[in-house]
């Protein structure tokens, strides 16, 4: 099967240049010195980036057409991002000087998404495509940017408003990334002056595939930031399906932080073979460590075909039909302690959660689905904090790492038409941050309905993940990662089954013919981050190894089982400016696949998604423990 992707045109190309300029970078002969002459000693400790990137630069400097070629593609003189200050913990404190003074005057700047520089603000395009990528672009506009601020005009700063302001905007999808400033020259003793400096990303983006042989193929187009207002919109087409209808399509429309209430409107639609969904929601999050309310209501109509259980021999999935309305609605409060200190916020909040869920089934495909009224009462306690750092998701620019502690308990209460039961579930949670280290996190969670002295349909939840320390040689740059997860269902109806498909198990694995009730993976990753710049396109390796064990029943255990395992190499190509940034060519070797599913031993494939993903400590929604 042979996909040809547009973007991917671009991306064998830079494999295929990669590889011939690194053949002629080694077949550099390395000219012989005249030992008439005194000369000074060759510098050994000379960086291999430095000799790679000169050897390159003599290259594109020849006539040939070989040497346009790496003139076109590779960027030599790029601009690493800022490195100073990354290392300290993302607080108030180089601002806590200024908390309670009078906020003067606001000015806000927002950047292009091409050619211009947040730390070089003298910095402006200078290529042709530069300009016109900019034509193509809605600037945000400077109300979106101040709807999303924690201060006001006239009004006293707030402590943690200046840092958290900062953050929020960092980590808005069509921000790249956004510094907020005191100007000290203005600065009194009562008042200040504050500056904001954005810069976009390149909101509007697509991607395409299609396939001679079986004549399928998909069209997708996203607008990250529409108009420059910050709505969402995103849709997909995929044709020439042959089960059971042959064309599926998918539609997304979000508008964010309305009349600068933070309350977010959402609109989903799905027409696929196997899901179909309608919905809308209203939501407003815990989005800062001082929010004092969230919330949100909503209603879904979801039609969807579920797997039932099949025998260790059979070869064909069994499925059955689903369809249900979902009215979802819930309310937060957030309670911080006194702080008899003016300078200083807590960052400790007690959070209490209501919420009501009423689902009504219209088809089953078995016994064990109720119309239910689930009520669900929750009570959390809550740190927050964030460290800088680099090189993690992105490719040099600023990311918030999330640091702190979470424990909550629910309890509820199931109407349901046939049996009433009764909920409890609890979680615990933590992670730690520091430059020599780097970061752990562990989570700990367990939900179970009860019924006439019965547990049923319970789920223990255990994972871990640590990255390390960024281990640095001149602009190489490497960073490991190491992820566990155990999922153990107790009591489960039949239906329900874990899978270790993707991101769920094994990376690129695809089979619903591996499924269990016990899961427990191991997952590792290093990433090499190189300093080459390619068609606009930062590059690193990825190498990757993937263990997962399944099993059925209450009391086996996965360990007992073979293990299905990964094992892979790739690249990952990511373009900060761009709608679809980061991309990833892997290539990966499953030693044992199910005998009666159709994966293969090798697989070459593409992903758009990070594997990995940091858990924030806020508080979500009062919820069951989901088992996925």
């Amino acid at each position: 099967m042979f996909s040809l992707h547009a973007t991917y045109y671009r991306l064998l190309l830079i494999l295929l240049f990669s590889m011939l300029l690194a053949g002629v970078c080694h077949a550099q002969e390395i000219p012989k010195q005249d030992t008439t002459k005194v000369v000074a000693p060759i510098d050994t400790t000379l960086d291999f980036n430095e000799r790679v990137l000169k050897s390159l630069r003599q290259l594109s400097e020849r006539k040939t057409i070989l040497g346009k070629v790496v003139k076109s593609v590779v960027v030599f003189d790029r601009v690493d991002e800022e490195v100073k200050g990354l290392d300290a913990e993302l607080i108030q404190r180089e601002y806590e000087r200024h908390n309670y003074k009078i906020v003067r005057s606001i000015e806000i700047r927002t950047l292009d998404a091409f050619g211009y520089s947040i730390n070089d603000t003298s910095r402006v395009p200078r290529t042709f495509l530069e300009r016109a990528g900019n034509t193509l672009h809605a600037k945000t506009k400077r109300s979106v940017i101040r709807n999303k601020l924690l201060f006001r005009t006239n009004r006293p700063l707030e402590p943690l408003a200046l840092v958290e302001s900062e953050r929020l905007l960092r980590q808005t999808s069509y921000i790249l990334d956004a510094r907020i400033f005191v100007d000290e020259r203005t600065t009194t003793e009562d008042s200040v002056d504050i500056f904001i400096l954005t810069k976009d990303v390149f909101s509007l983006g697509g991607s395409g595939s299609y396939t001679p042989s079986s004549g399928s193929g998909r069209i997708s187009l996203g607008e990250l930031n529409f108009g420059g207002l910050g709505h969402q919109v995103r849709g997909s087409y995929r044709f020439g399906l042959n089960r059971p209808r042959s064309w599926e399509t998918y539609g997304y429309y979000a508008i964010e932080n309305i009349s600068n209430s933070y309350i977010s409107a959402r609109a989903n639609y799905f027409d696929q073979n196997f899901y179909k969904e309608k919905s809308f929601y209203l939501q407003r999050d815990f989005f800062a460590t001082n929010t004092k309310y969230a919330g949100a209501a909503g209603l879904s109509q979801i039609q969807e075909r579920i797997l039932l259980p099949n025998q260790p021999n059979d070869t064909v999935l069994t499925y059955g039909n689903l369809r249900y309305t979902r009215q979802d609605a819930w309310l937060g409060r957030s309670l911080k302690f006194k702080s008899y200190n003016l300078g200083y916020e807590p960052r400790g909040r007690v959070i209490l959660g209501l919420r009501f869920i009423n689902t009504d089934y219209t088809v089953t495909p078995t016994d064990n689905f109720q119309n239910n009224l689930l009520m669900l009462g929750s009570v959390g306690y809550s740190v927050r904090r964030y460290y800088k750092d680099r090189y993690l998701f992105g490719f040099g620019r600023t990311e918030d790492v999330p640091a702190g502690t979470f424990v909550s308990f629910t309890g509820g209460y199931e109407k349901g038409d046939v049996v009433d039961r009764k909920y409890i579930g609890g979680e615990v949670s933590f992670a730690r941050h520091t430059p020599t280290f780097g970061y752990l996190y562990n989570r700990v969670a367990y939900g179970s309905f009860l019924r006439d002295d019965v547990w049923e349909q319970g789920v223990l939840t255990v994972e871990s993940l640590y990255f390390s320390k960024l281990f640095e040689r001149g602009n190489w740059k490497l960073r490991h990662f190491l992820q566990g997860r155990g999922t153990f269902g107790i009591n489960r109806n039949p239906e329900e089954l874990l899978s270790i498909n993707n991101e769920l198990g094994l990376r690129g694995f695809r089979s619903d013919f591996a499924r269990g009730t016990r899961r427990i993976v191991f997952n590792y990753e290093a990433n090499l981050y190189t300093p080459l710049s390619l068609l606009g396109f930062r590059l690193a390796t990825v190498l990757f190894a993937d263990v997962a064990w399944l099993s059925t029943g209450n009391q086996s255990s996965p360990f007992k089982e073979t293990p299905f395992r990964a094992y892979g190499i790739g690249f990952r190509f990511r373009n900060e400016y761009l709608y679809f940034s980061t991309i990833q060519i892997l290539f990966s070797y499953y030693p044992k696949v199910p005998a009666n599913g159709n994966i293969n031993d090798f697989r070459f494939y593409e992903s758009s998604r990070p594997y990995y993903d940091f858990p924030d400590f806020r508080f979500t929604r009062p919820g069951v423990a989901e088992f996925r």
